[in-house]
């Protein structure tokens, strides 16, 4: 189920749940936030339609002042709202500059508080405006362009620091719950970091979500072999002709030495996903290939590991 498969993947993350001692000494159990935050058209209604749908109370553009108060009085609910999700993005204009304070307070404070953004390429967002016709918060009469430009500047420290970021660039409004609900369920239990090891095509743009990318463009390419143009990187063909060449053994064993070195890093962070990119050209031959022997390495030295080739799809040219 999706639900069970979000909220369990939102309780395997550091510090999940709360428990405070009232005066009495009674045990009060406080409320698990979600917020839901990301750029214009990249997603955020959808998001908050499918945890609606698991029965999770949402609010949509709450000020960011009003947080705490928010999260105070779920707490005192009696359970009558134990989880609840905010949308919060640049509609709340100035107030929006105080958040990454008021979470922050909220954790020191023992709250369970995760942030899940969402982006899309800027390509995608103007041409999602320009089919719903609706104005950009920040260019309400002028150009979208700027517009993105401007969000994606006032974003970036949120970003940054988002528990998971989601690209729904080439998503569907099905393949963005289906995507969802994938990625929190592979995260494993407290203090320890996943990593989503995602191939993907240069001609068709780097991967939003990505927090490291690496380019597999110099490995020799099935592309130009006739018999494996139509294949792709999960066909044996493609992985024994790529195979042969010493170059990929010698890439993928430095990669995993790199993640061996950095996820541990990441997890002294609080870091709880880690996307790593791997690109060719066209994502369906080498990047595929590499992606999934790096998770085979990855996954023996214990780490939590999720593939997706983002586009293994495309047509064949």
């Amino acid at each position: 189920m999706v639900g069970s498969g979000l909220w369990a993947f939102l309780s395997s993350l550091p510090g999940n749940g709360f428990l405070q001692q009232s005066g009495g000494g009674e045990v009060v159990t406080g409320v698990e936030l979600l917020i839901v935050t990301g750029m214009s058209g990249a997603g955020k209604s959808q998001a908050s339609k499918c945890l609606e749908d698991l029965g999770v109370f949402c609010v949509d553009n709450l000020p960011a002042p009003l947080i705490p108060k928010f999260a105070e009085l779920c707490a005192q609910s009696h359970g009558a709202i134990p989880r609840a999700a905010l949308v919060v993005d640049v509609r709340e204009g100035e107030l929006l500059s105080g958040l990454l304070d008021i979470l922050g307070d909220l954790r020191r404070a023992g709250s369970w508080v995760r942030v899940l953004f969402l982006d899309a390429r800027d390509e995608v967002l103007l041409h999602r405006f320009s089919e719903t016709r609706r104005p950009h918060p920040l260019a309400p009469q002028g150009s979208v362009a700027e517009g993105i430009r401007l969000e994606r500047a006032r974003l970036g420290a949120l970003r940054e620091t988002a528990d998971l970021v989601v690209d729904t660039s080439a998503l569907t409004v099905r393949e963005l719950r289906k995507r969802l609900t994938g990625a929190f369920q592979a995260l494993p239990e407290p203090g320890r970091t996943t990593v989503a090891v995602v191939s993907f095509g240069y001609k068709f743009g780097l991967p939003a979500d990505a927090d490291l990318v690496f380019d597999v463009r110099f490995l020799p390419n099935p592309h130009f072999e006739p018999s494996l143009r139509p294949l792709t990187g999960l066909d044996p063909p493609v992985v024994a002709f790529l195979g042969r060449s010493p170059i990929t053994k010698q890439t993928v064993d430095r990669l995993a030495d790199l993640l061996a070195f950095c996820v541990p890093l990441y997890v002294q962070e609080g870091k709880a996903y880690l996307t790593l990119g791997v690109g060719c050209t066209g994502g369906r031959h080498r990047s595929v290939a590499v992606a999934e022997d790096l998770a085979r390495r990855v996954r023996e030295t214990g780490t939590a590991v999720t593939v997706r080739h983002r586009d293994l799809d495309q047509p064949v040219q």
